[in-house]
């Protein structure tokens, strides 16, 4: 299922974590997947936008958040080093 979502700063897209271990992208007016962005090994508990709408952040279950180019669907970096899932992504 989907776990949480989060609304672009200026609205036009909306991101998705789901429990399937991907984030999603939609246009928000016309429900349309953007892009998925695929690399977590556990479910994503989290996602939100950067202030200028160009990032995303990704936390999962897998240990891991990452932080994802919103335009290309690139992972820029993964974040690692904790014993735990971690359950939150904020800017």
């Amino acid at each position: 299922g989907v776990w949480s979502a989060a609304f672009s700063p200026d609205g036009q897209r909306l991101v998705t974590a789901s429990s399937d271990t991907t984030a999603k992208l939609w246009d928000a007016a016309s429900g349309e997947c953007l892009h998925t962005f695929q690399g977590h090994g556990g479910g994503v508990w989290s996602a939100a936008f950067s202030p200028d709408g160009q990032r995303l952040v990704t936390a999962s279950s897998d240990t891991t958040a990452k932080l994802w180019d919103a335009a290309s669907g690139e992972c820029l970096h993964t974040f690692q080093g904790h014993g735990g899932g971690v359950w939150s992504a904020a800017f």
